[in-house]
């Protein structure tokens, strides 16, 4: 699909045709939806579907995780007209943090990190990612969140894989996501479902 053309109906889902898969081998993501940032109206179409499980909820904030998640979260908080806040890598900010180890999707040990002066306790935050695999990078968020005394209002990402990490997310918080039902078998097994 080329970055102009905009199908004549667009069921949920339908920018996801946008995305690559993977061609640089296993320490890669099995699929870059980059591309489909640079489409007008996909970007545009995926913001909405993350946001309309939350239409009428009470949400103060919007974080989202480093670095994808920056993107759609960014589009989040702009549509919703509320603030944005970047959840780091460790290293990144200069001011005071709190910190939590987690696992990334490849196994990788990593640290997560955020500001302590921008979530006061009962701030009601939505997260935002671009992809939920195993969990673990989403769950630092969410302690993150929670140790700082905020409410997790809500989870949003492309795809929540149906992991023990994705559902447990799924199970224990408001969640959101771009996949339709017919597809989520595919990209749980990380196979394209229209090709």
């Amino acid at each position: 699909m080329d970055l102009c053309h905009v199908p004549a109906t667009r069921e949920k889902g339908w920018y996801l045709a946008l995305m690559a898969p993977n061609v640089k081998g296993p320490n890669y993501a099995w699929l870059d939806p980059s591309r489909l940032y640079c489409h007008p109206q996909g970007l545009q179409d995926c913001v909405a579907d993350l946001l309309q499980p939350f239409q009428g909820d009470a949400i103060d904030m919007v974080a989202g995780i480093d670095a994808m998640g920056f993107i759609l979260g960014a589009a989040a908080a702009a549509t919703l007209q509320k603030g944005f806040l970047a959840i780091r890598k460790a290293g990144h900010l200069c001011v005071q943090t709190v910190a939590q180890p987690y696992s990334d999707y490849s196994g990788r040990e990593k640290v997560m990190e955020v500001r302590t002066d921008a979530i006061s306790p009962g701030l009601r935050i939505l997260l935002v990612d671009q992809w939920v695999e195993t969990g673990g990078t989403m769950r630092a968020a969410i302690e993150l969140v929670e140790r700082l005394g905020g409410v997790v209002a809500g989870v949003a990402a492309i795809c929540m894989e149906n992991s023990e990490g994705g559902k447990w997310i799924q199970e224990h918080y408001k969640c959101s996501h771009c996949v339709p039902p017919r597809l989520q078998p595919h990209f749980d097994q990380h196979h394209l479902g229209w090709d």
